[in-house]
């Protein structure tokens, strides 16, 4: 029998679809994927390695995957990713019962890392992270009806608090042909929303095209029958042109959100963090995306605790959020990663910047609320991700799968996953929307 292969995927959507192809390489390969990684040979942990909630979380994999093999129950560990990347060497010398790590500049080396360890050698592979990114297909492993798309690797931007960069590489996008053959083959499949990721979405094609060319990659990717919901994320501030604006806003197949990381708006911080942009650049464009897109949704990202936020910089960001009325927003205290810029720098105590995220949190939460309250007794269009025993679940166009939002409605009608259903909003529990599909 073949040896087995088990997957642990961490962090964002990009890192799965990293482990996705790494899937589809071990098994073109002759592995065999195991339903579970504590019954594998071997266990492949895809890692984050972006804050320190992110390490935590990677290296409590490692060590319970270590229990697994001390139990007998697998052979061997593997380790990717960015965790990888970033701890070449601490990963071997701290965690023994680690048999291989992989850098984040070769993933596509999986299958003779994975062979070596098997074999009983030690694996320590770390190709550059500015090479060009090959084209390999993938297995999905998103629910049939709808599927991340990565049109680039890696950031140029050099925020002075993130560490990507040296981990991920300069900004390299794919080209617009190999994006559009792999969207076409997921709509194929059976898939109806497509979530296009990178770490910086709008500056797809500043590198191949010498220019941006999100636009029109969008526009291109409308024209995919089967694809019903086309969602960006990761969008800077500073690159939302008319161009992509216009694009949103006239096609029917882009929904009306946007996901744009602020991370703060006070001038000084955002200077010092090495942000581009300022808080009266910020001011201007929330009103003028939400007058030339209709029912705009916006997504952001905060970081609390900055250094240079004291209390005034603090409240400065939350009037501006009472203000801008944010639909979603998610607050996370500054986390001081080593070999970054702002690492250095003097900063809130950790409660300090705990607390001010809580506070974002209980604001926002607000701002939830009043959104919520504001559509009941209206429609909306419903994309059905379960079923619960008594009521389906799913998300209007305002909410991406596992960082916002749900609708739990009824139905007299049976449907399957992956539909679409007219639903009336009746109201709200715990800040989720409940209802009942329209007549």
């Amino acid at each position: 029998m073949s040896t087995s292969v088990g997957f642990i995927s961490l962090g964002c959507a990009k890192n799965q679809i990293d482990c996705e192809q790494m899937m589809y390489l071990l098994r073109e390969a002759g592995y065999r994927l195991a339903p579970k990684p504590e019954d594998a040979d071997l266990v492949l942990i895809n890692t984050c390695g972006f804050i320190d909630a992110a390490k935590s979380e990677a290296i409590d994999n490692i060590l319970r995957a270590g229990q697994w093999k001390a139990e007998g129950r697998i052979r061997k560990i593997l380790v990717t990713g960015c965790l990888a990347q970033r701890y070449q060497e601490e990963i071997l010398k701290e965690l023994p019962e680690v048999d291989g790590i992989l850098g984040t500049g070769n993933y596509y080396d999986v299958v003779s890392a994975a062979d070596q360890v098997m074999r009983g050698e030690t694996a320590a592979s770390f190709g550059s992270i500015d090479a060009e990114v090959p084209e390999i297909s993938r297995i999905v492993t998103s629910p049939r009806h709808y599927a991340y798309i990565k049109i680039a690797e890696g950031c140029d931007n050099r925020c002075a608090y993130c560490v990507i960069p040296s981990l991920r590489g300069r900004y390299r996008s794919r080209k617009m042909e190999d994006v559009i053959a792999e969207a076409e083959s997921l709509a194929a499949r059976g898939v109806k929303e497509l979530i296009v990721v990178a770490q910086d979405t709008s500056r797809y094609g500043i590198d191949v095209y010498r220019k941006r060319m999100l636009a029109t990659l969008l526009r291109e990717l409308c024209k995919i029958d089967g694809i019903r919901w086309i969602r960006v994320h990761y969008t800077y501030p500073d690159e939302l042109t008319d161009e992509l604006i216009d694009t949103i806003a006239e096609e029917p197949k882009v929904v009306n959100y946007l996901d744009i990381p602020i991370q703060h708006v006070n001038d000084g911080i955002l200077r010092r963090m090495n942000r581009r942009g300022n808080k009266q650049y910020l001011e201007a464009l929330f009103p003028k995306l939400r007058a030339r897109i209709p029912g705009l949704v916006i997504r952001t990202s905060l970081i609390a605790g900055l250094p240079g936020e004291g209390e005034a910089e603090f409240e400065e960001l939350c009037d501006f959020l009472r203000r801008h009325r944010l639909e979603r927003a998610g607050a996370f205290p500054f986390s001081p990663e080593e070999g970054t810029p702002a690492a250095q720098m003097e900063h809130p105590e950790e409660e300090v910047a705990d607390r001010r995220a809580a506070i974002i949190a209980e604001l926002q939460a607000e701002i939830i609320d009043d959104w919520n309250a504001a559509h009941f007794d209206t429609t909306m269009e419903v994309l059905i991700d379960d079923w619960d025993g008594t009521a389906y679940i799913g998300r209007t166009y305002a909410d991406s799968p596992g960082i916002d939002g749900t609708i739990r409605f009824t139905s007299e009608a049976e449907h399957q996953i992956g539909d679409f259903a007219t639903v009336t909003i009746l109201g709200a529990e715990d800040g989720e929307l409940i209802g009942r599909e329209a007549e």
